[in-house]
């Protein structure tokens, strides 16, 4: 149940050292903290250091931790160990250890971790730890070592990772929901007439209505599903604004008279559209935990 996580990065061992050693910077990538302040020390001691993590509605939860020690190896290798603990009556971990290995190869740096910790609460805190948080934390810690690797390699800011990242997720499940909701509430739970007499002006007949209402409706949820499945895919994104542009097309020729009334067609393809060009937009050189390796290869094992 530990945590294991390894990315390849394209790197200088001194510029991956500094982005994770230095607390100003290991805080802009890493997801897990907001803040991270090195204590004042005494030549020979530990360093020692506190965090903070900010969860919902503006709450932190406070920690601690030590460096218990460094290693260069004669190969280049570089590992980095320590120890972390919480006396935040809020925190689900009591306290753990881990470390980060730096491993140089041809095509650039193994940044692995690997850590562990003890949790709280008893029986309910192993419960929630196993249902949702490690898993949580697995990939908090995923994607932060992606969007370590943008900011070195391809120079992307990790305040301008994180933004772009919101964007794309917020334009792509507002889409998701508006193809869901339009797909099973208008078409197949209430049959909506105005729906009905569109399809009807498009010229399908009488007979024929209903089931051409339940197919689109059908169409509809599955690219909401889509749209979520295939997270990382583009064509969703084309398909929409195509789709979008080619139905408002459509209205104004076959039913102009609802383009004229409150939350018509016109206003909410066009808004549809423009979610899908911020997806577009914003679906570039993101962060994904899928670029990591969660497990040690075979021969480490």
């Amino acid at each position: 149940m530990s945590i294991y996580v390894e990315i390849l990065i394209r790197s200088g061992m001194d510029e991956l050292w500094e982005k994770t050693q230095e607390p100003k910077l290991h805080e802009r990538w890493d997801l897990r903290f907001s803040k991270i302040d090195y204590l004042p020390r005494e030549p020979g001691d530990a360093q020692k250091f506190i965090y903070a993590t900010k969860i919902a509605a503006g709450v932190r939860i406070e920690g601690a931790g030590e460096s218990t020690g460094e290693r260069n190896d004669s190969n280049g290798q570089r590992t980095s160990a320590l120890k972390f603990w919480s006396n935040d009556p809020k925190s689900l971990i009591g306290m753990g250890s881990g470390y980060w290995k730096y491993i140089p190869t041809n095509d650039g740096i193994r940044f692995i971790t690997w850590y562990d910790y003890r949790t709280r609460f008893g029986v309910l805190g192993r419960f929630t730890d196993g249902l949702f948080f490690r898993p949580l934390l697995g990939w908090a810690t995923a994607w932060s070592f992606d969007r370590l690797r943008l900011w070195i390699e391809k120079g992307v800011l990790p305040e301008a990772c994180r933004e772009k990242a919101f964007a794309y997720a917020l334009s792509r499940l507002s889409i998701a929901f508006i193809w869901f909701y339009h797909g099973l509430v208008p078409k197949l739970i209430n049959r909506n007439q105005d729906e009905l007499k569109m399809l009807s002006d498009a010229g399908i007949a009488t007979p024929k209505l209903l089931g051409a209402l339940s197919l689109l409706g059908f169409i509809e949820i599955c690219l909401a599903l889509i749209f979520i499945i295939f997270w990382k895919s583009r064509w969703p994104l084309w398909f929409t604004l195509a789709a979008m542009l080619l139905a408002t097309l459509g209205v104004a020729i076959t039913s102009p008279g609802y383009l004229t009334g409150p939350f018509n067609p016109l206003t909410l393809n066009l808004a549809v559209a423009t979610l899908a060009v911020v997806g577009l937009l914003t679906g570039t050189s993101l962060p994904t935990a899928s670029n990591c390796l969660r497990k040690p290869p075979e021969g480490e094992r």
